[in-house]
């Protein structure tokens, strides 16, 4: 498990790919890798790797395969790139962002990007899928960082997420642009709930929703608008 809050940068040194496999050799800050084992879990840009090999005191190589390649963005990344890091959670840590698996649900471009008084506004698109489990003011993961949505407009399909200048200074944000792509982990207890509303909403209605779905149609509205996702309390004031 991770916790959302980026601990640092890493380089990516070198890349090689082998029987649909690609293997990523990372450089870490100073001081990050201490302790670091084989097998242990990173979350790079927000994908949970698997420590393969250790090559240096600040160094170490992961494995990624084909399915994860083709879910994130480590299928683009070149060698001398920069990715956002975070070692796994450990007992009794405190969750400063929100409990994360490091299981990417999808890959997105960054729609635009803006700056004001420091911070930074991102807006980022929304496959039309996964529209119904992003709420202003919920959680969600993007690259690996905790951070909260500010505003959602579902029929455009986007969000935006503001960032703060210690979110800017410890993550690689800071040199991302407009068309640039981010892994997105929706909040798993939102998918849940949003699910589990959605069954019940079903089971209900039964032959009668695609009636009421067509009545609310013709006011411009959907079903899902009506179910909404579950209050949030943050784990610590931010």
């Amino acid at each position: 498990m991770f916790t959302g809050i980026i601990q640092g940068m890493a380089t990516i040194a070198a890349i090689d790919d082998h029987d649909e496999i690609r293997t990523f050799k990372l450089h870490f800050p100073e001081g990050f890798s201490e302790g670091l084992a084989i097998g242990a879990s990173v979350s790079v840009d927000g994908v949970c790797l698997t420590v393969t090999e250790l090559l240096s005191a600040d160094s170490a190589s992961f494995d990624v395969i084909l399915q994860s390649l083709n879910v994130t963005t480590l299928d683009a990344v070149a060698a001398g790139a920069r990715v956002n890091v975070e070692r796994a959670a450990k007992d009794g840590a405190e969750i400063g962002g929100h409990p994360m698996s490091g299981h990417i649900d999808f890959s997105t471009p960054i729609e635009s990007v803006a700056t004001a008084e420091g911070n930074k506004l991102l807006r980022i698109a929304i496959p039309p899928q996964f529209r119904r489990y992003i709420f202003p003011k919920g959680y969600i993961a993007i690259n690996g960082a905790s951070l909260t949505v500010s505003e959602v407009n579902k029929s455009e399909g986007w969000f935006e997420v503001w960032l703060i200048p210690e979110t800017r200074r410890m993550t690689t944000f800071e040199e991302k642009l407009a068309g640039d792509r981010v892994n997105i982990e929706i909040e798993r207890n939102t998918q849940v709930v949003v699910d589990t509303m959605r069954d019940a909403v079903q089971e209900s209605l039964g032959k009668l929703q695609p009636v009421l779905e067509a009545l609310l149609a013709e006011k411009g509205l959907k079903l899902e608008d009506f179910i909404q996702a579950p209050v949030q309390i943050e784990a610590k004031p931010k």
